[in-house]
C-alpha cells in the first residue's frame, strides 16, 4: 500500500465526528469483565457479545473504526457474515490489536516493556488479508517513586516505532498508543512532565525508525492527577493541560489522535474531549477510541438477558458513539 493509501486511511480513521471503538480485550481481561456481571467466560459469548456491539444500527454514523482481538478477526455472527464483513458493509475500518502486552522490564523494577515484535511482520501480513486496515500497540508507563527511568521511555518507544515501520511495510496503519497509567498518587503537573517526555521520545524514535506519520495515528493519554491523589482536576484543567503537551510535542502532519479513557468514567471522558475540541482549531482532528467507556454500560445491560437485551444494549451502545461523536466535533452537551 502506497503512503497516499495509507495516509487516506487514517484520515478516514478521524473523520469528522467518528471515533474509534475498542473491543480489543484479551481472553483474560474479558473474563474480568464478565466476571463483573455474572457471565460465564465462554468463547460463544465472547462471540455473541462482539456481535451485539458490532451489529448495532447506525454505528458507522458515528464509529470509523474498532480495535479487534486475534479471536474476534476471525469470528462470524451467528448466521455465518464474518465481522469484517460487518464493518465494511457498515463503513467501518477494521482494525487488530498486535502487541502480546506488557512484561517485566529486566533491570528496572516496577516498569514494564510492551513484548510481541517477534514474527511480527508474518502476523501483520495475515491480518491483512483477514481484511485489518490498521494495527495497535499499547506501551504502558507508570508513574511512581523514581519511574518511568528514561531506559524504560526509550525501550518502550522503540518498540513503537519498530511495530510502527512494520505496519506500513504490510500496508497497515500504525496506531501507537503510549499510555501514561492514571494509577498513582502524582498531581497533574508530574503527568504533565511525564507526558511531555514520552511523546518527544515516541516521535524522535518513529522518525529515527523512517515511519511515515502522514500514515499514522496516536492514541493518547489525557493529562490527569492520579487515581490515588485526591487530587480532582476541571474538565477545563484535564483539557488545557493535555492540549498544551500534544502542542509542544506532536508534530502537525499527523493525521489526527485519538484519546484513550484509561479508567475516566463515561461522562468524563466524553466531557474532557468535548473541551478540547471547544478550544480549537486544533492542528489535527481530536477524537476518542474508547474502550470501557463505550462499552460498560451496555455490558451491563446485556448481561441480564443475554438473548432479550440486545436491542436495548444495542441502544446504549449508539447513545455513547452519539455522545463521543459529538464531543469530537465541540458540540456534546451534558444530559
Amino acid at each position: 500500500m502506497s503512503i497516499e493509501q495509507l495516509a487516506e486511511t487514517a484520515q478516514a480513521m478521524v473523520a469528522a465526528g467518528k471515533g474509534i471503538i475498542a473491543i480489543d480485550e484479551s481472553n483474560n481481561t474479558i473474563a474480568k469483565r464478565f466476571e463483573g456481571v455474572g457471565i460465564p467466560n465462554s468463547e460463544e459469548n465472547r462471540r455473541a457479545y462482539r456481535e451485539m456491539l458490532l451489529t448495532t444500527p447506525g454505528l458507522g454514523e458515528h464509529i470509523s473504526g474498532a480495535i479487534l482481538y486475534d479471536e474476534t478477526i476471525r469470528q462470524s455472527t451467528k448466521s455465518g457474515v464474518p465481522f469484517t464483513k460487518v464493518m465494511n458493509d457498515a463503513g467501518i475500518i477494521p482494525g487488530i490489536k498486535v502487541d502480546k502486552g506488557p512484561q517485566p522490564l529486566a533491570g528496572f523494577p516496577g516498569e514494564v516493556v510492551t513484548e510481541g515484535l517477534d514474527g511480527l511482520r508474518d502476523r501483520l501480513k495475515e491480518y491483512y488479508t483477514l481484511g485489518a486496515r490498521f494495527a495497535k500497540w499499547r506501551a504502558v508507563i507508570n508513574i511512581g517513586e523514581d519511574i518511568p527511568s528514561g531506559s524504560c521511555i526509550e525501550a518502550n518507544s522503540h518498540a513503537l516505532a519498530r511495530y510502527a515501520a512494520l505496519c506500513q511495510e504490510q500496508g497497515l496503519v500504525p496506531m501507537v498508543e503510549p499510555e501514561v497509567l492514571m494509577d498513582g498518587n502524582h498531581d497533574i503537573q508530574t503527568c504533565y512532565e511525564v507526558t511531555e517526555v514520552v511523546l518527544r521520545s515516541l516521535f524522535d524514535a518513529l522518525y529515527q525508525q523512517s515511519v511515515m506519520l502522514e500514515g499514522t495515528i496516536l492514541k493518547a493519554s489525557m493529562v490527569v492527577p492520579g487515581k490515588s491523589s485526591g487530587d480532582k482536576a476541571s474538565v477545563e484543567e484535564v483539557a488545557e493541560s493535555t492540549l498544551m503537551c500534544l502542542k509542544t510535542t506532536v508534530p502537525a502532519i499527523l493525521p489526527g489522535i485519538v484519546f484513550l479513557s484509561g479508567g475516566q468514567s463515561d461522562e468524563d471522558a466524553t466531557a474532557h474531549l468535548d473541551a478540547m475540541n471547544r478550544m480549537g482549531p486544533n492542528p489535527w482532528p481530536l477524537s476518542f477510541s474508547y474502550g470501557r467507556a463505550m462499552q460498560s454500560a451496555a455490558l451491563k445491560l446485556w448481561s441480564q438477558d443475554l438473548a432479550g437485551n440486545v436491542a436495548k444494549a444495542q441502544a446504549i451502545v449508539h447513545e455513547r458513539a452519539r455522545d463521543n461523536g459529538l464531543a469530537a466535533l465541540g458540540k456534546w452537551s451534558r444530559g
